[in-house]
């Protein structure tokens, strides 16, 4: 079931190929998540020191579950995945040129995944040419509608 999704990563981005990490988050997190106050609209997907970190992800704090601490709605959360599933991710990034973005957050047997996609980014033309034929399809889409009638 999906929580949240990042339209904006199949805007800017080409996505190549997928992988579901988990996230290492704290109590108020999972319950602010839980209850749908999170953005990923701004997040990205860092390389450090052999780790992944999921970075600008926004989750705003519930009132009630934070009361004890002071909660930051932007930090970096660690992202957790198998070693030769990072390896394979690094060497894409590093030599092929290739970008992290986190695709959506979703939960699998209770626990929250990210899914975050290896992708390359779009130029301006790639841009109008998925937005032609975007409205294109909705055409056809609309034609059809309008001949089952």
């Amino acid at each position: 079931m999906t929580i949240v999704d990042n339209r904006k990563a199949f805007h800017d981005y080409f996505i190549e190929d997928r992988f579901e990490a988990g996230i290492m988050l704290e109590g108020w997190e999972v319950k602010a998540i839980r209850d749908g106050r999170v953005q990923l609209k701004e997040a990205y997907v860092i390389v450090r020191k052999g780790e992944i970190f999921l970075f600008g992800a926004h989750i705003s704090a519930l009132p009630t579950a934070s009361t004890h601490i002071h909660p930051e709605a932007v930090r970096t959360r660690k992202l957790l995945l198998h070693a030769a599933e990072i390896s394979k991710l690094i060497g894409k990034v590093e030599r092929s040129g290739y970008t992290l973005v986190p695709i959506n957050l979703h939960f699998l047997k209770g626990r929250i995944k990210c899914e975050i996609g290896l992708a390359k980014g779009k130029k301006q033309h790639d841009k109008r040419a998925t937005e032609k034929d975007r409205d294109s399809q909705r055409e056809v889409q609309s034609a059809m509608k309008q001949h089952r009638r």
